[in-house]
């Protein structure tokens, strides 16, 4: 059986995605699962060994340069290449017109969310077979339901995301116990106060564990560098990709982070983690796994340190 999974973005979605992959194999373990990923976040599907092929597209970047003739030839060359396969399922998971329409470019029965369990209703009039599936689920659970309706097995098991990642062996890296600090995320309101930041890593400094914060855009970094520092023995860790990312959180005791991809990430890799949301409802995204994880705060609320340092302890012993 050859399967083709579609879901493109954003970073929390796609790793959310990653225990569809698992499941299948599971049903079928001679399954061939190929993946089709915003270029931006093509590690991700990398890094679990059930995918054999990962196709990246580029809609953010095509949207912005539709009369440019090189974004054209890289759409005909995904198309080409979405050809080449004769797959039995193409599985849309995203439930966007987008999504459902990079579908239609793939040979195979196309599945997908019905109208009233999509994300955009309009999604499923692509689709050839349309599965009803609870819009109140959590993110990953919506994902695991959908595929196994499509593939006719119960997604019932625990969820196993499927990747790992070695630790991360730079040589900036402390010699001793670190919890990476999460500290950047896509909207302003989403964000944790910097004066809470540098109490919890200051508490956390007492119990032994430096603070370490990456960074991704330059305003990013600048916020981390400003945060470590203000803290004894803190990092302001280095420009990183996502598998070297993925590396530096394997090798935390735990993770803290607002309401951002990697925090998902870091749940991914089984790295305790403790998420805080300030903006936004955590029960349909919030961080999702089997180990240890927590889930603080939602819209209008703003955890406090205490609570943050409370929610760690069961990881930090």
């Amino acid at each position: 059986m050859r399967i083709l999974i579609v879901k493109t973005s954003s970073l929390g979605d796609v790793i959310h995605n990653l225990p569809v992959v698992s499941d299948i194999l599971r049903h079928f373990p001679e399954a061939v699962i190929d993946w089709v990923v915003e270029e931006s976040f093509a590690a991700i599907p990398r890094l679990h060994p059930g995918v054999e092929e990962v196709i990246p597209v580029a809609l953010r970047r095509w949207r912005k340069n539709l009369f440019n003739s090189a974004t054209w030839a890289e759409v005909g060359s995904v198309r080409h290449q979405l050809q080449l396969k004769n797959y039995d399922i193409v599985l849309d998971t995203q439930g966007l017109l987008k999504s459902a329409l990079i579908s239609l470019q793939a040979h195979g029965t196309k599945c997908g969310y019905d109208a009233d369990s999509a994300r955009e209703p309009v999604a499923a009039r692509f689709y050839e077979r349309r599965y009803t599936v609870s819009k109140t689920a959590h993110a990953v659970t919506r994902n695991r339901l959908l595929a196994g309706a499509a593939l006719g097995y119960a997604a019932d098991s625990p969820v196993d995301f499927g990747i790992a990642a070695a630790k991360s062996s730079a040589a900036w890296l402390p010699g001793k116990p670190y919890v990476v600090l999460l500290t950047a995320t896509s909207r302003d309101d989403k964000l944790w106060p910097e004066t809470h930041w540098l109490e919890l890593a200051r508490r956390l400094k007492e119990q032994g564990f430096i603070a370490i914060l990456p960074g991704g855009s330059a305003i990013e970094r600048e916020r981390a560098a400003r945060l470590a520092a203000s803290l004894p023995e803190a990092i302001a860790a280095p420009p990183m990709a996502l598998p070297e990312l993925a590396g530096l959180l394997s090798g935390a005791s735990a993770v803290v982070g607002v309401d951002t991809g990697l925090s998902h990430l870091a749940v991914a890799l089984n790295v305790p983690t403790v998420a805080i949301y300030t903006a936004t409802d955590p029960g349909l995204t919030g961080v999702f796994g089997c180990g240890y994880h927590k889930n603080l705060g939602g819209k209008s609320q703003m955890p406090s340190v205490q609570a943050v340092l409370e929610a760690l302890q069961p990881a930090l012993g």
